[in-house]
């Protein structure tokens, strides 16, 4: 963003009550971080059928029908947008592992032509991953969130500090709580 470029707060702002012009920005300024989080996803674990530019542009429309919400800032807005790109994914793998598509079955897409999708069975352990972070939101909340916002929504340490509202060493040891339990449950 360069210095002529307004506040992703107030675009968000201005969003918010109609402003035509300021969603035409937050487009130019957000889509390409949405695009970003989406290709680091797909990249991660098995291959799946989407592609970041689909998995970006379900993610924007998602944001967009939460208009009403009143985002804080920067950084809540790309908090949303990384529980958004969860949530996507794991509907997207759910689909996928469904009985009625034929489970154990290799599928295969045809949208780039040299895109084959691994065995559902791959895809379990994306969903196996999905259901220890439901239980570790049980187990200790803040701690899962701080996990959505690293791993899903690409967020430094000290911006997932500054979306959830809480110190630096805070996070640091959330996110070490975190790491530690999880690493457990997958032994």
């Amino acid at each position: 963003m360069d210095a002529t470029s307004p506040d992703i707060t107030q675009l968000l702002s201005r969003w918010r009550d109609g402003d035509s012009e300021a969603e035409a920005l937050l487009l130019e300024q957000v889509y390409p971080v949405l695009r970003r989080l989406a290709q680091k996803q797909l990249s991660q674990g098995g291959r799946i059928t989407l592609v970041a530019t689909e998995l970006a542009n379900e993610a924007y429309f998602k944001l967009v029908e939460q208009r009403a919400m009143p985002f804080q800032n920067r950084a809540h807005f790309y908090a949303i947008a990384a529980h958004v790109i969860r949530r996507l994914l794991v509907d997207h793998l759910r689909e996928r592992t469904a009985l009625k598509r034929g489970r154990g079955v290799m599928h295969v897409t045809l949208r780039a032509g040299h895109d084959v999708a691994a065995p559902v069975s791959d895809l379990l352990d994306a969903l196996d991953l999905d259901r220890l972070l439901q239980r570790l939101e049980r187990i200790n909340a803040r701690a899962g969130k701080v996990v959505e916002l690293r791993y899903f929504g690409g967020l430094s340490i000290e911006e997932t500090a500054e979306a959830i509202g809480i110190s630096l060493p805070t996070t640091k040891r959330d996110w070490q709580f975190a790491r530690a339990w999880l690493h457990q449950q997958l032994s």
